[in-house]
């Protein structure tokens, strides 16, 4: 919703300045500008960006458009870690394969939809309760893993950000582009009246004014949300490392749900006695915090 305002905030507060100044914003209509710039953009995105992080850029847009991970969403987390760390502490490790193999069909996981359809979550948690059930792994190897698993993710789900950032980049320089192309064009008619050249000089200035206004003014700040929205959705991952780890060093579910909940942002971090309270729920089988709107 941000990113909506803020575009709108942009587009008024310099076309409505424009206007003010006595502007017209017919003169800004100049179709040729815009397929020079856009197309030469586009082109350059495709030459530069592999397709799985053309997809990734697409979903991100889309995510960016709403809230995010919300406080809700993590008094879940700690709530289903809290379920598998029991599950540990009352039938150890190895009880938790049937619920990783299908966890669409566990008895715990299945009461998350919202953490299901997570994909890259639920293999974060999956894939490192395969490797505890292993066994043979010393704890700080296993931190050593994580950090590597989460690496790995983390770096991937930057690369949409990085490639708006390079092509932010470029637009002014496209914007020049078609400002040269509108300048050659302009000379073809130094013999013109002057208004008429005046008109076509404006023409060729509106591409270096588009390409500076979507460089600025949208493709970095958009770039920069979808690299602030990763940062802020690694705490999910960081929150389940923790949580594994101190269980795995041997500790009751309740301190390795502390050490889970610690690491959390405080804007979306639950109270000790918040945590105490529907993590007990949910082991008694109660329905999730968060369920209605995961729903």
């Amino acid at each position: 919703m941000l990113v909506i305002i803020g575009s709108v905030v942009v587009i008024g507060a310099v076309f409505g300045g424009f206007l003010m100044a006595g502007g017209t914003l017919a003169v800004l209509i100049q179709p040729s500008e815009f397929v020079v710039i856009g197309g030469a953009a586009l082109g350059s995105m495709l030459i530069s960006t592999p397709l799985p992080v053309l997809k990734g850029i697409g979903s991100q847009l889309g995510a960016a458009m709403g809230a995010g991970l919300t406080k809700g969403d993590y008094q879940d987390l700690l709530a289903l870690l809290y379920q598998v760390f029991k599950q540990v502490q009352q039938g150890g490790a190895m009880s938790l394969e049937t619920h990783f193999d299908e966890p669409e069909k566990s008895a715990i996981l299945s009461k998350y939809p919202k953490f299901l359809k997570w994909h890259e979550a639920l293999d974060f948690l999956a894939d490192s309760v395969k490797v505890i059930t292993v066994g043979g792994i010393a704890p700080h190897d296993l931190d050593a893993l994580l950090d590597e698993d989460f690496k790995a993710h983390h770096e991937e789900a930057l690369k949409p950000a990085a490639a708006l950032t390079k092509i932010g980049d470029a637009l002014p320089g496209l914007g020049i582009v078609a400002a040269v192309l509108g300048i050659v064009i302009t000379m073809g008619h130094i013999d013109a009246p002057p208004a008429e050249i005046g008109h076509h000089v404006g023409a060729a200035l509106v591409g270096t004014f588009l390409g500076i206004l979507l460089s600025y003014g949208f493709l970095q700040p958009i770039a920069g949300t979808l690299e602030a929205r990763v940062n802020s959705d690694g705490a999910y991952f960081i929150c389940i490392k923790a949580g594994l780890l101190a269980t795995y060093k041997g500790n009751p579910p309740a301190i390795a749900i502390e050490f889970a909940r610690r690491v959390l942002p405080h804007e979306v971090r639950p109270s000790f006695a918040d945590t105490e309270k529907f993590c007990k729920a949910a082991a008694s089988g109660a329905a999730p915090a968060n369920l209605a709107q995961a729903a």
